[in-house]
């Protein structure tokens, strides 16, 4: 991890609030920038979406002297997952806690990342085992500091409370907050929808309690769901879309907070 500048996890208490899609996306724009070198980690253990989102599924690991070899999608972005280590993607992963603890130990340890400028780990829901590891194994190597997705609606930000008070027991510091799935622009008649209803304020006004930042919000479009099941990435498929200027805006503040730390 010595060679690794930057690193960002991904996180939120609940499942099915984008995490995966967030993360590809994150990796995604930070990779557009020329000479830059990034690393997307999936330490989804029981869960692992990323080989599918970044077009990768079926594609093996390697092993060389210096540790596994990543899966590139781009000369500047690569990948690491569980998915790659099983034989076909409906196999379960039917696993233990110290097991699985095990296999991130070795996805930080043993993974040859190379010199790069941002490692993006992208979390399963919840405060649990594989959390609490990341953060224990890589507390020595400096993480930047961790983003936090939601959706607008109460059921969401319960759980995201949550983590938020995880990060704080563990001291990782919070980049802030993304809303994701905020409101539904129609793409014939532009009127907007609320999907999920912030009926308690949603993402601003609980970030406003916790005195943290907002870094945006993403609407719903159906295009980033096809992107995903197809493996590509959503600014180049649809790059004038209100989600994906919301994402590049959210990218930056990542990078400003990122550059401030080091």
């Amino acid at each position: 991890m010595s060679s690794v500048k930057h690193k960002i996890l991904v996180l939120s208490g609940k499942g099915g609030v984008g995490k995966s899609t967030f993360s590809a996306h994150l990796a995604h724009g930070l990779a557009e920038e020329e000479g830059k070198q990034i690393a997307l980690l999936d330490v989804d253990i029981c869960g692992p979406s990323i080989p599918k989102i970044m077009g990768l599924e079926g594609e093996p690991v390697h092993q060389s002297g210096s540790g596994w070899s990543p899966v590139y999608v781009e000369d500047n972005l690569a990948v690491m997952s569980v998915g790659f280590l099983l034989g076909s993607p409906d196999d379960a992963v039917i696993w233990r806690g110290p097991k699985k603890n095990g296999m991130i130990k070795q996805f930080l340890r043993d993974v040859d990342w190379g010199e790069v400028d941002y490692l993006i780990v992208d979390t399963p829901p919840g405060t649990s085992d594989e959390h609490l590891s990341v953060v224990q194994y890589l507390s020595a190597a400096h993480i930047d500091g961790a983003v936090i997705i939601t959706t607008p609606q109460e059921v969401s930000l319960q759980d995201v409370r949550k983590e938020i008070n995880f990060c704080r027991k563990v001291k990782l510091p919070i980049i802030g907050v993304v809303e994701n799935m905020s409101g539904f622009i129609c793409p014939k008649c532009k009127n907007e929808s609320q999907i999920f209803p912030p009926t308690t304020g949603g993402a601003e006004k609980m970030c406003s309690d916790f005195g943290i930042p907002l870094l945006g919000r993403v609407p719903l479009d159906p295009n980033i769901g096809r992107s995903c099941d197809t493996g590509k990435s959503f600014f180049t498929e649809i790059p004038d879309s209100p989600a994906t200027l919301s994402y590049r805006a959210i990218i930056q503040k990542i990078q400003d907070f990122c550059s401030l730390r080091h």
